[in-house]
């Protein structure tokens, strides 16, 4: 008698009813797009990577299982901090009763809180400024543009990193991409803490601000893709969003773009859509618009599979991913 997968027989047992159902039915939907040969891009917002979300992610990568990825700039970069500077993270399990004097206490010390986590300023943001800086020096004396995550991957499979990781690169997502090749949009990557840097070595005249591409190439990159990839495929690409904001809304808009911008009525609409949010509409947030709105602007059709698990994307992404990975 053939046993299933812990996960998946654990959610067909127990995920019966309201949110967890729809992750059983919101994976069967995914795995059926993958089936049929379609692709799918994940999208990532939030602290996703200081989750170390890379432990299930990464894997995901590795069977193929996402071929695109968007994210916000802290997820870029977090996960490689992860990477190198574990070992000097501090976990506050108590940070819901900290006082402010306390929280003061912790920048003293160096420490950037991200709820119960905290990031060091010297081992993470600081290690990392001193390889990417020498990546855009010497690309702007090449004459060379690139993409905030080419950078990424330059450090990753160039070796510079490899004395300093702590963790098993195999729970890294950003190693994985790269090895991979993974195509990553990272729109918005000036409000994060490299971008910050990079600015302020552009104001000190270090380095050009052309030098790293931004988010308008980053949607005509992705345009492209999305165009070749369904003519390859004869079908629309999934999206799987977790959480909300930019890293959702930007790549999002590819396909009333590519429609009503470019007239490419031909390409497909997105094929799937999942969310995982606990965001709501009550104050019009564009996060926690139920899937059915994005009918209305082109970007979902009446046929498409749509889901939305409104949980903690910290428990159901690593849960869904399990699922998939038949853990």
């Amino acid at each position: 008698m053939e046993t299933k997968p812990f996960i998946r027989n654990f959610a067909e047992r127990h995920y019966r009813h309201f949110n967890s159902a729809v992750i059983a039915d919101a994976a069967s939907a995914y795995e059926a797009c993958l089936d049929q040969g379609g692709k799918m891009m994940i999208t990532l917002a939030g602290a996703m990577s200081t989750a170390e979300l890379g432990r299930s992610l990464a894997e995901m990568i590795r069977q193929d299982k996402v071929h695109i990825i968007s994210c916000t700039g802290a997820n870029l970069e977090e996960d490689v901090m992860n990477l190198v500077a574990h070992d000097h993270y501090e976990r506050v399990p108590h940070y819901r009763d900290l006082s402010p004097e306390e929280e003061q206490a912790l920048l003293d010390r160096g420490l950037n809180r991200v709820t119960d986590t905290c990031i060091p300023e010297e081992e993470a943001f600081r290690r990392l400024e001193g390889v990417m800086v020498d990546l855009w020096k010497a690309a702007e004396i090449q004459g060379v543009r690139k993409f905030p995550h080419e950078f990424f991957y330059d450090a990753l499979l160039g070796g510079q990193l490899d004395d300093a990781f702590q963790i098993d690169p195999a729970d890294s997502w950003m190693h994985a991409a790269a090895e991979k090749g993974l195509p990553i949009v990272c729109p918005g990557w000036e409000d994060s803490t490299l971008g910050n840097i990079f600015a302020a070595h552009c104001m000190e005249g270090d380095v050009q601000p052309g030098t790293v591409k931004g988010g308008i190439e980053y949607m005509m990159q992705l345009a492209d893709w999305y165009t070749r990839t369904t003519e390859e495929t004869g079908q629309g690409v999934g999206f799987f969003q977790i959480g909300g904001g930019i890293a959702g809304d930007f790549p999002i808009c590819v396909v009333p773009m590519l429609h009503q911008d470019l007239g490419r009525t031909g390409v497909p609409l997105w094929s799937y859509f999942c969310q995982v949010s606990d965001s709501t509409t009550s104050y019009g947030s564009y996060s926690g618009a139920v899937p059915n709105e994005k009918i209305t602007w082109g970007k979902l059709g009446v046929e498409t599979p749509r889901f939305i698990i409104e949980s903690d994307a910290t428990i159901v992404a690593p849960l869904f991913f399990g699922w998939l990975l038949d853990w």
